[in-house]
Formats: C-alpha cells, sequence, structure tokens
C-alpha cells in the first residue's frame, strides 16, 4: 500500500498551526479594538464616531488579510471593490457563500454599514465597535428598514447578503426582501457583486478551526448597478435572477 510523502503530515500541522495563530490574533485585534471602542462611544459625537468606527474596522481586517496573503494561507481578489469605496448612498449586494463575505468587503468599504443580528450586539468582540461603527440591528423588519434608509440618505453605504444565510450546495438561495423596499425609500441604487471560491472554508458547515486545502482563494467580481423601482417586488425577483444567472459554482 502506498503511502504519501513523509514531509506531508508535518508540513499540515504546520499550516493548521498557523491558521490558529492567525485566528488568535484576529480575535485579540478585535478584541482590543472592542475596548477602545467602549471608550470612545460615549466621548465622541455620533457622526465623527460614526467614520472612525467604521475605517477602523475596514483598516483592522485589511490588514488581516494582507497578512494572511503574505504568509500564503489566502490569495484575494478584491480590487473592483475599490472603485466603490467613496461613493455615498449605495447598497451592494453579493451572494454569501461564505463566513468570509462581509470581512472581505467591509475591508474595502471604510464607510459601509452591514446589518448585525441583535444577538451579536452582546458579542464582546464585535458589539463595541459595531455600536460605534453604528451598524444597524435586525430586531425588528421595520426599524431596520428606518435605520437603513436614514444612514444611506446621510451618504452611508449599505453592505447585505439578502440569501440571510450562507449559500448551500454552491446555488444561490432565494432572496429575502426587504432591500430593495431599502434602495426604494432611500432613492439610491444597489450595486450587485458576485463571489467566488473554490474553497469550502467557513461555508455553511465548515468549523472555524478545521484547515482547508491551501490557499484559500476568492475572487469578487463587479455585477450589474440596479437603479431603485417602483415594484419593490418585482425588482427583487429580477436581481434574484440576475444573481443565479451569474454566480459561479465552485469546483468539486
Amino acid at each position: 500500500m502506498r503511502t504519501g510523502a513523509p514531509w506531508l503530515a508535518p508540513l499540515r500541522l504546520l499550516q493548521w498551526l498557523a491558521l490558529l495563530v492567525m485566528l488568535a490574533h484576529l480575535g485579540l485585534g478585535s478584541l482590543l479594538w472592542n475596548g477602545i471602542a467602549l471608550l470612545l462611544y460615549p466621548l465622541l459625537p455620533r457622526e465623527r464616531g460614526l467614520r472612525i468606527g467604521r475605517a477602523a474596522i475596514a483598516y483592522g481586517y485589511r490588514l488581516f488579510w494582507w497578512a494572511a496573503g503574505v504568509v500564503r494561507m489566502m490569495r484575494l481578489d478584491t480590487r473592483v471593490v475599490d472603485a466603490l469605496r467613496d461613493e455615498p448612498g449605495l447598497i451592494i449586494v453579493a451572494n454569501h457563500p461564505s463566513m468570509v463575505d462581509a470581512p472581505l468587503l467591509v475591508a474595502r468599504l471604510p464607510r459601509a454599514a452591514c446589518i448585525m443580528k441583535a444577538s451579536l450586539m452582546r458579542n464582546p468582540f464585535l458589539a463595541p465597535g459595531a455600536r460605534l461603527a453604528r451598524y444597524i440591528r435586525n430586531d425588528t423588519p421595520r426599524g431596520l428598514i428606518r435605520h437603513a434608509v436614514a444612514d444611506l440618505q446621510r451618504g452611508g453605504q449599505l453592505v447585505l447578503f439578502p440569501e440571510g444565510t450562507r449559500t448551500e450546495g454552491g446555488a444561490l438561495n432565494p432572496l429575502r426582501p426587504g432591500f430593495t423596499h431599502i434602495a426604494q425609500r432611500a432613492g439610491v441604487p444597489i450595486q450587485t457583486l458576485f463571489i467566488d471560491t473554490p474553497s469550502p472554508y467557513l461555508c455553511k458547515g465548515w468549523p472555524l478551526w478545521r484547515l482547508p486545502p491551501l490557499p484559500i482563494a476568492f475572487t469578487v467580481r463587479l455585477g450589474r448597478r440596479f437603479e431603485p423601482a417602483a415594484d419593490a417586488e418585482a425588482q427583487r425577483a429580477e436581481i434574484e435572477a440576475y444573481l443565479r444567472a451569474g454566480v459561479r459554482h465552485p469546483v468539486p
């Protein structure tokens, strides 16, 4: 019976340890920033706190992705997102193959807000920074839409994954309603993106600490832009069909 090269097992162990070290650094960095954000939140005016909070989160993730590329854990091509970074009043929607997706986009979009689960606003690794950045809670649909519209009308951006959960089986999940209603009420366009990855890392059912084949690769493609429409539900269906046709399924 043939066995693999004897150096493969030690190499995989080293790669796994490197992944754990990077995740630990990300966690510690997040905890440090959230401690700072906790102190800044009551001291800074709303708009200044929002700008600093969002820019700091973007910078922190961008530094992490850079380091992951330097040690060859990841190979990222997200340059197309830079064209959107300074554009006010924009909803950015994408497919959702992995838990990596939001940090991947936010790293390139220092003025963007995300929608946070209400439960995460009690997480010490996330909550203080999210509050400083004025990320939007999903407590109620009506409140979510109201706060998102107000933020967009002040010139912010909103990053959304309208599938609502990570894609299963490579096919796009049905898009949930809401994002086209936000665009309609705020009077802002919807910019679509496609996130492509052959990697299973942090896809549905993949644990954080489990080492995937390396390098972990992600590419972001710029999609079509949709102006706000009078019929929000018809536009949701149109965008769903567009994304479904453009998603590239991972290579088995």
